[in-house]
């Protein structure tokens, strides 16, 4: 008797384009927040998040909720949805 053993491989990136969505919505803030020349420090406090948590997102590491993204959105003055398009 032999054992076949099989497992699905899924590509995540194949269900939202080219970029990871955390990459992407890191990237967005990153460009935002430097384009208001906030540095991850003074973007962190405006926001009323800790610093590292800001660099996490930045570098596409941490999941965040809707109520963080809300935050971020209103600290660089974008809508939500304006974090997660594409550039």
């Amino acid at each position: 008797m032999s054992l076949i053993v099989c497992r699905r491989i899924v590509d995540n990136e194949a269900f939202i384009g080219s970029m990871n969505i955390r990459k992407k919505l890191g990237n967005n803030v990153k460009r935002l927040r430097e384009g208001m020349g906030l540095s991850q420090e003074q973007f962190a406090f405006e926001a009323g998040i800790h610093r590292t948590y800001v660099s996490d997102v930045e570098r596409g590491a941490r999941n965040i909720s809707i109520e963080v993204l809300e935050k971020f959105a209103k600290a660089l003055k974008v809508s939500p949805g304006a974090l997660l398009d594409s550039v």
